[in-house]
């Protein structure tokens, strides 16, 4: 069997992974740029985008992200220090799984970003149309190329992680090593399946959308109107459940004289198996409190309540 260590065993993974789905969408070059250096300087070391950040933009066809960090990198002699993960289905011109498409997808990315390699290439999307062993041998022969180290995995149901090992087991492919779900206060449904079976195998796990569209910074409480392209996703937790989830953050906030949005990744943080929540700033003035906080933690008490507050 040809395994791999998980990235948290490699490195020390910074407790905040910096996310990039807002570059070159709600923040340009100059701006990202900041947010770069911001989050670098008070300890960040793990930057997460994808080759189709962010084609959704008026004027963009994907790719912009990539870019936007690889002009960031360029000015850098620091590579060595810095984890950098991108992933591969989603982009308009490359959409899906097959052998061809991942591996034209990955010399772009590589390009964009002025790398010879990522230290993470997640499967973005699930491709029922592509037999799962093409996908996994293909994805293996990145890694024996050298323009990966480490695989991981997103948005793929229990059902189907369980498959992909189950094949990378049996024809002796590397394993992958992280999976990148879907998981914060609002949404837990992966609690039940899925976090065990990231622990079973080892597997990092790396949360996305960890404050829930902005939701759990506090900004939708109230009946003001939000300036934000994520409010109608937002606004979907603008529920009694919602309200009662503010109210312990609020209730916690209060205690530690602290923002929501920290102690909402550290509730993320404070869960097994969890390694590091991922989290985005599209202005530096939203990235410091986070950064600021990163090594917050919660005491037991402090997690119950909101557990108990965000149960489904």
């Amino acid at each position: 069997m040809s395994s791999q260590l998980a990235v948290s065993q490699q490195i020390k993974v910074a407790p905040l992974v910096l996310g990039t789905n807002v570059f070159g969408w709600t923040a340009d070059v100059e701006v990202c740029h900041r947010i770069l250096d911001g989050y670098v300087e008070m300890g960040g070391n793990f930057i997460d985008t994808a080759d189709s950040y962010s084609f959704w933009a008026e004027g963009n066809s994907g790719g912009e992200a990539e870019t936007i960090i690889g002009s960031w990198l360029a000015q850098r002699d620091d590579r060595d220090k810095i984890l950098v993960a991108s992933k591969v289905s989603h982009h308009p011109q490359l959409s899906g799984m097959a052998p061809a498409t991942i591996n034209a997808a990955i010399d772009g990315s590589l390009t964009r970003l002025g790398l010879d390699y990522l230290d993470i290439y997640y499967a973005h999307f699930d491709d029922p149309s592509t037999p799962l062993v093409e996908s996994i041998e293909a994805m293996s022969g990145l890694v024996d190329q050298g323009k990966i180290r480490s695989i991981g995995i997103s948005n793929y149901s229990p059902e189907r992680i369980a498959q992909w090992l189950e094949i990378s087991e049996r024809e002796s492919f590397p394993l992958p090593v992280a999976l990148e779900p879907h998981y914060n206060l609002m949404e837990r449904d992966v609690e039940a399946s899925l976090l065990p079976l990231a622990q079973k195998h080892s597997l990092d796990v790396f949360p996305y959308y960890s404050l829930a569209h902005g939701f759990l910074t506090g900004k939708y409480r109230g009946t003001a109107e939000v300036d934000s392209v994520r409010a109608a996703d937002a606004g979907r937790y603008l529920t009694a459940r919602g309200e009662n989830v503010l109210d312990a953050l609020a209730q916690v906030s209060a205690d530690r004289t602290c923002p929501f949005a920290p102690i909402a990744l550290a509730w993320l943080r404070a869960k097994p198996g969890i390694t590091a929540p991922i989290a985005s700033a599209r202005t530096v003035a939203q990235l410091m409190p986070l950064v600021a906080n990163m090594h917050l933690t919660l005491t037991e008490a402090e997690v119950q309540l909101l557990d108990e507050a965000s149960q489904p």
